[in-house]
């Protein structure tokens, strides 16, 4: 048990010190040196981790989370000295075409994300109605969460109205959001095709755009702080190193980031149990869901995570903030289409449903 224990302690350790490399040194690289030299370092280090994931695939030995630490440094100071002197022409097309990919991502990304975000508020709601039937104090309970959820997203709007509605079309984009997910809100209540749980979620989902529309990324970056006077004698080189990280790392990108990975980690997490009937919810079919194509799926998006990691940290890195804006509203319309086409063609309601539904 003691080396075990001691083994899986370094392990993590190491997929901590990976994440945390690659969250440090992109940022650290577009400021320090130029678009190119990051483009170069993100397109690197996607590539090192394809080859990590499909060692993974082909190994899988823990080893390897110790073994790939000491690759980002190196990948890092490979692109400083590739950018400390003449450039290549051929590293330059390659960081373009690589960053060309990155900008035509953006559809996609935001079409996952907001298909995402509306599975996790659909099993949400879905786990509810399981809630309500274990009695009255159970559906008491969903019914003060919900309320929290639609009072919090509504001073979540409320609170970023000013920042998000910057211009007349802003403001006729958060109006016609608004009313659109009260429309569809009042319709799915009433085909009886949704209720408060999911519908409190798909709110707060709604709020979060919002106020990520309102968010300027210098806002969050003060670089005089860095030059903040230090308490002598108390390790200043490393207190401007900390005061550095902290003025480099975009912190409205990194909540995008954690709010992205965590949604389409919990949506890949759903995606087996879809399709499934009813009877079979705890097992799966045919005797369990380990042989269902979206649980190879799933277990192949797992593995190959630090790739994705680094390509959507990469994208949103590249975007400036009237790029972000855009994409939020894109991101919000898209997801209430989809809402409202999934409630119209959805079938009747189930026998959970019949019990509790809206109430």
């Amino acid at each position: 048990m003691g080396p075990w224990v001691l083994w899986s302690a370094l392990s993590n350790t190491a997929k901590l010190t990976t994440v945390l490399q690659i969250l440090l040194f992109l940022p650290l690289t577009l400021a320090t040196l130029s678009t190119q030299a990051f483009l170069l370092l993100s397109l690197l280090l996607f590539i090192h981790s394809l080859i990590h994931g499909t060692m993974l695939l082909l190994w899988g030995s823990p080893s390897l989370s110790v073994l790939q630490v000491p690759m980002h440094p190196f990948l890092l100071l490979l692109s400083f000295n590739a950018f400390s002197q003449q450039v290549p022409s051929t590293l330059i097309t390659v960081a373009t075409w690589w960053g060309k990919v990155l900008a035509w991502s953006s559809p996609w990304f935001i079409a996952l994300e907001g298909l995402s975000s509306l599975l996790v508020a659909q099993k949400l709601g879905q786990a509810g109605k399981q809630l309500a039937l274990r009695g009255e104090g159970y559906q008491f309970g969903l019914l003060i969460s919900a309320a929290a959820g639609y009072v919090a997203s509504a001073w979540w709007i409320a609170a970023s109205y000013t920042a998000a509605a910057t211009s007349p079309l802003s403001s006729t984009l958060l109006g016609a959001a608004l009313t659109t997910f009260l429309f569809l809100t009042l319709i799915g209540f009433t085909l009886r095709r949704t209720n408060v749980i999911e519908s409190s979620g798909l709110a707060l989902c709604l709020a979060y755009n919002v106020w990520l529309c309102g968010i300027d990324r210098t806002s969050f970056s003060d670089p005089a702080s860095s030059y903040a006077p230090l308490l002598s004698n108390i390790l200043p080189h490393l207190q401007t190193l900390v005061n550095f990280i902290t003025n480099t790392l975009p912190k409205p990108v990194l909540i995008a980031l954690f709010y992205r990975l965590t949604i389409l980690h919990l949506a890949s997490y759903i995606l087996p149990t879809i399709g499934g009937d009813s009877w079979e919810q705890e097992y799966g079919v045919d005797d369990g869901w380990e042989g269902r194509p979206t649980s190879k799926l799933t277990y192949v998006l797992l593995t190959y995570r630090q790739s994705i990691l680094v390509t959507v940290y990469s994208h949103l890195l590249l975007l400036d903030h009237s790029s972000q804006v855009w994409w939020r509203w894109m991101n919000i319309f898209f997801t209430l289409v989809i809402w409202a086409i999934e409630l119209l063609v959805s079938g009747g309601e189930d026998a959970i449903g019949k019990d509790w539904k809206v109430e």
